[in-house]
């Protein structure tokens, strides 16, 4: 039997089915996807093996529609394409009969029209075919066409994750402690060194930079006299620029002080401006202090009387009533703060001493006035300059009408900012510096270093006094002392003479000096005695009329 002798070959809607080949037999053997003329070798069509339906597929034991569309299979890709679908027609009582045909048929609505997924992933069974093996019966399960995540595998990346979150967060918590254990240490060390600078700083007194006192400080300094066209009277101090702790000082230095003569001798200082002069005053206060002094300023009570006008009048805190010059009269000068002074007013403060007054309080007063000078003078150096000008002094040869503008202007504007002090050098009643004058003031202030005219070991001081009645007599006693390596304090006339010399001394240990100053002017040992002699001197000379000069 072949393809036209079987009455089914022929589709009676002309569809012609497709050989695939013939079996054994001679029997054509059509399409795996297409099972309905498959037939066994009797002639017979094949059944095919009842099999559970899957998603899509079924059997119609009453008939089919010719008109649908079998699935076909894409044996490459293993996916389904579904046809469109055609109106279903009536089946033929004869067909219900005469055979029983395997007829795919869906199961419901397209996946599109349904909601559903697509059944990419859908697999139909093969139909059997007569000599062949039976194919095996697979499952869409056990094919893997798209890729899947694992679940086991998502865990173990899960667990990674968690423990190299878990390990990059301890990490950073030892990266941050680390980091504020080393910002304590930092916090600490600044906190220690600060500690440190502040009490050093603390510990420098009233002045910074203590340890760099001898000689690391900038320091600028004059010395300026004040002295007085009426009366003869001067007064003294030292003007102060520290550059370097950016400090202004008024040094006060008492008439009393003991300075050394260039004839060798020794004499006070307020003898020393009246007799000596500005240059050998500040060559002398520089051989005792070990200053740099650069200038003199020689402002007599006229020119201090015309600057303080120049200024527009200066205020200071009187602390006495200045009378006035006859008795009777107003106060000059009223005692009480926030005194404004004019010219007149600031000299008269600046010189006035009470009867029997300490002579530390009339320099104090200068100090005060010359303080509120400088408050009110111009900081701008030419300025202060052109003020200096308008006073037509006659400049020191030390210092010019420039360089004391200069200096003046640094001094006003310290004073102005506050950073200006005034002291008071303190000196021993034989007009010698004490301990606390060589600390605080000259080494803390000046930057400078005393020369030893007090100690035991010092050169003996000698007053002589001329009680010979010849005007002679004392300067050749004084040359021949100090021929013999002595500092001669010249103490003047006695108002009467005397017949016999005398020397003298307070000290026990200076009993020995004073034998040898005898000796040395030519006088008999009993005219040695211990006995009280000069504030200012270790050895004290009465020349009388047995002195041969």
């Amino acid at each position: 039997m072949n393809d036209r002798q079987d009455p089914y070959a022929q589709d009676p809607y002309g569809r012609q089915p497709q050989v695939h080949g013939y079996d054994a037999y001679g029997q054509p053997v059509y399409r795996p996807d297409a099972p309905e003329r498959v037939y066994d070798e009797y002639g017979q069509p094949v059944r095919p093996v009842q099999q559970q339906p899957q998603q899509g597929y079924g059997y119609e034991g009453q008939g089919y529609d010719p008109y649908a569309q079998p699935q076909q299979l894409n044996e490459q890709q293993h996916q389904f394409y579904e046809p469109q679908q055609q109106p279903a027609q009536p089946v033929q009582p004869a067909q219900q009969t005469q055979q029983q045909e395997w007829i795919p048929r869906q199961a419901g609505a397209p996946a599109h029209e349904a909601g559903e997924a697509p059944r990419e992933e859908r697999q139909e069974p093969s139909p059997r075919v007569p000599g062949q093996a039976p194919a095996p019966d697979y499952r869409t399960e056990q094919f893997s066409f798209i890729e899947e995540p694992d679940e086991d595998s998502e865990d173990v990346i899960d667990w990674l994750k968690f423990s190299e979150s878990r390990t990059e967060r301890r990490d950073e918590r030892k990266r941050k402690g680390r980091n504020r254990v080393i910002a304590l240490v930092v916090v600490l060390v600044l906190a220690l060194g600060g500690a440190a600078a502040y009490m050093w700083w603390a510990g420098s007194g009233d002045t910074k930079g203590t340890a760099a006192a001898h000689g690391a400080q900038k320091r600028d300094v004059i010395v300026v006299h004040l002295r007085q066209t009426q009366g003869g009277g001067s007064s003294t101090a030292l003007l102060v620029d520290n550059e370097t702790t950016k400090k202004g000082t008024t040094v006060l230095l008492p008439n009393t002080l003991a300075v050394a003569k260039d004839s060798g001798g020794s004499t006070t200082l307020g003898k020393s401006v009246q007799d000596d002069g500005t240059g050998a005053t500040r060559d002398a206060l520089n051989t005792l202090l070990g200053a740099d002094i650069k200038g003199s300023w020689r402002l007599d009570t006229p020119y201090l009387e015309n600057l303080v006008e120049l200024v527009g009048g200066i205020a200071l805190d009187t602390d006495t009533d200045v009378p006035g010059a006859k008795p009777g009269d107003s106060p000059v000068v009223r005692k009480g703060a926030a005194q404004n002074l004019g010219g007149q007013m600031a000299v008269a403060y600046a010189t006035y001493r009470a009867s029997g007054e300490d002579p530390g309080k009339q320099l104090a007063r200068f100090g005060q006035v010359m303080q509120a000078v400088l408050k009110k003078l111009s900081g701008d150096p030419a300025a202060a300059t052109r003020t200096m000008e308008s006073l037509a002094q006659i400049p020191d040869p030390s210092l010019s009408v420039e360089q004391l503008g200069a200096s003046l202007a640094r001094l006003a504007t310290l004073a102005k900012a506050g950073a200006y002090d005034t002291t008071a050098l303190p000196v021993q009643t034989d007009g010698t510096l004490g301990d606390q004058a060589t600390g605080k003031v000259v080494k803390d202030i000046l930057g400078g270093t005393v020369k030893d005219t007090g100690g035991r070991n010092a050169t003996p001081r000698v007053s002589v006094k001329n009680a010979t009645g010849a005007k002679s007599a004392s300067g050749t006693a004084q040359v021949t002392l100090v021929n013999g390596g002595y500092t001669v304090v010249d103490a003047g006339t006695a108002g009467t003479a005397e017949a016999a010399s005398a020397v003298t001394y307070a000290d026990d240990r200076r009993e020995a000096d004073a034998k040898e100053v005898a000796k040395t002017l030519g006088l008999p040992a009993g005219a040695v005695k211990k006995g009280t002699g000069a504030a200012n001197a270790d050895v004290t000379v009465v020349l009388g009329k047995d002195y041969k000069s």
